[in-house]
């Protein structure tokens, strides 16, 4: 306390001294370059979606590429419903030259946006062709069913064992986007919300929906009959197979593991198959793992949204978040090795959104950064802000998934995507590249100028930072200032090239004092050697 007392009076003292002879710290008065200036470029700057296959890495939602040992980003031209169209990548799997990812898109129902499922986009050439495979429904059911209905031809039935069932029809894409996807051999899998677990043993020709367990049991077997919870609109409790009713029917994470065992993360725990990838469905038999509060040695809780398996020790790990009515479970996550009967449990506390592994360390991206272990999970270092000398990841972002090529690790995140190969030491970052001269491939007909600043509007408790962009041609020092609608200065930065190229300023919003200004018109003029560039910024806080 002692030592905390001393240190505070140091820090007020410092900063009196600031205030007394007129110097603030500089906050977000940087630059960054020179910066790439790509024809070729990732889709957009938050980036949800990961998957390596060798020296090339996979990103979603815009289906993009970057091939390591080119440095190119490919982008696919005739994947129209994403390149051109409203898809985007939910999810992705490759190997080799195959390539599977799973499409949805943003719908509106009643007024409100709801994530939809649109299909599959299949390539066996590394994505110089793909074939679209569109999402499978239900026909809808006879005119005069309605919610009171109960079995055919309002249901479906289906075989599990010796017995018969019936299931809800799934007739509509929303709810229903597919949030990962597998292959094995011509085997397709994919987990969705609503529509559950997706099968298809012919490449995508032909689909059928898997049974999971009900939440009321611990796994299933054809031998035995079973009840799932549903009901009719009127209350009259119904064994029928119903996303509406059973949270363990609401697919999240999935994994194929290193023997061929499926592995399906719901909102209702963990569920695992040992024949679910060759077996007729009828015989696919599951365990299930669910949150016990009283079990220090099981599940964190039930929400299951991604399963990566370890190289080397095999040991599988999830990424938990919690769903517990009573507030009993916890977000973080937790690896086994004994098939789901223990699990070790780590990070509790943090919702952690992807697992990655690189070079022997154990990667976790969560809502508030980059936790990095490197003795199994014991001990982490969370890396908030990540920054290379030409770019940089905003501290607000969140870290959304993980993957690890032949050279680096790739991180994912709402502001770009960042590699390492050093366990975090040094980094690489790749951003929407807009060149100031001749736009880029998605917009090919960008107007040329001499400067431009982004976001714009700036709304600074939303964008964090307004980044302005522009050319040097010597390495002369520069200087950024920015005036108030009335031509007052408020803020200058100092730039202090490296090497001809294009840079960037960063502007946090506030003046030169660290208050955040008023909402209104500001200007900026870039001082460069035997040169001006001028532009305008909108705030709205």
């Amino acid at each position: 306390m002692q030592q905390l007392n001393f240190i505070s009076v140091i820090y007020w003292n410092t900063l009196f001294l600031f205030l007394m002879i007129g110097i603030i710290p500089n906050l977000q008065g940087q630059s960054f370059g020179p910066i790439d200036s790509r024809f070729n470029t990732i889709s957009q700057n938050s980036v949800s979606s990961l998957e390596a296959s060798g020296s090339v890495i996979w990103m979603g939602p815009g289906l993009n590429a970057y091939i390591e040992n080119s440095d190119d980003i490919y982008t696919p031209q005739n994947a129209d419903s994403v390149f051109t169209g409203r898809g985007r990548v939910f999810s992705l799997a490759a190997e080799g030259n195959r390539v599977l990812a799973g499409i949805g898109y943003t719908s509106t129902r009643g007024g409100d946006s709801v994530q939809a499922a649109m299909g599959y986009y299949h390539s066996i050439s590394n994505g110089n062709y793909w074939d679209f495979i569109r999402f499978p429904l239900d026909k809808h059911p006879p005119e005069e069913c309605d919610g009171n209905s109960v079995g055919p031809p309002c249901d479906i039935e289906f075989q599990y064992g010796d017995e018969t069932y019936i299931r809800t029809r799934i007739t509509v894409p929303e709810l229903s986007p597919p949030f990962e996807v597998e292959f094995f051999n011509n085997t397709f899998l994919s987990v969705n919300w609503a529509s559950g677990l997706l099968r298809s043993l012919d490449n995508g020709l032909t689909w059928e929906r898997m049974i999971l367990p009900p939440s009321s049991t611990s796994g299933i077997s054809p031998d035995n009959f079973y009840q799932w919870r549903s009901q009719t609109s009127s209350g009259q409790q119904v064994n029928r197979y119903d996303p509406r009713f059973d949270t363990n029917l609401l697919g999240f994470g999935l994994l194929i593991d290193d023997r061929q065992r499926l592995w399906v993360g719901t909102a209702g725990g963990i569920n695992i198959s040992e024949n679910a990838l060759t077996a007729d469905r009828s015989e696919v038999e599951w365990k299930r793992h669910v949150f016990d509060p009283d079990n220090n040695e099981g599940l964190l809780a039930n929400w299951i949204i991604s399963i990566r398996q370890e190289p080397g020790t095999g040991r599988i790990w999830m990424t938990n978040w919690r769903t517990d009515s009573q507030n009993r479970d916890a977000f973080g996550i937790v690896y086994t090795d004994d098939e789901g009967e223990t699990f070790h449990r780590f990070l509790e506390g943090i919702r952690v959104n992807d697992i990655g592994f690189y070079d022997n360390t154990i990667y976790a991206a969560a809502d508030n950064g980059l936790y990095i272990s490197d003795d199994t999970g014991q001990s982490w270092v969370r890396v908030d802000r990540i920054s290379s000398p030409n770019s940089f990841i905003r501290e607000d972002t969140r870290y959304l998934a993980l993957a690890s090529t032949e050279e680096r690790l790739w991180v994912a995140t709402g502001d770009g995507v960042a590699s390492t190969s050093d366990g975090g030491e040094t980094w690489r970052i790749l951003r929407v590249d807009v060149p100031l001269r001749g736009g880029n491939i998605y917009q090919p007909n960008a107007p040329d100028v001499s400067t431009y600043a982004y976001p714009n509007p700036f709304l600074p408790k939303r964008h964090s930072v307004i980044r302005i962009k522009f050319e040097l041609k010597n390495m002369n020092q520069t200087s950024v200032r920015i005036f108030d609608f009335g031509m007052n200065l408020i803020r200058t930065i100092t730039v202090d090239p490296g090497a001809p190229g294009n840079y960037e300023a960063i502007w946090d919003g506030t003046d030169h004092s660290g208050r955040l200004v008023a909402n209104g018109t500001y200007f900026y003029i870039i001082d460069k050697p035997g040169d001006k560039n001028n532009g305008k910024i909108l705030l709205i806080d």
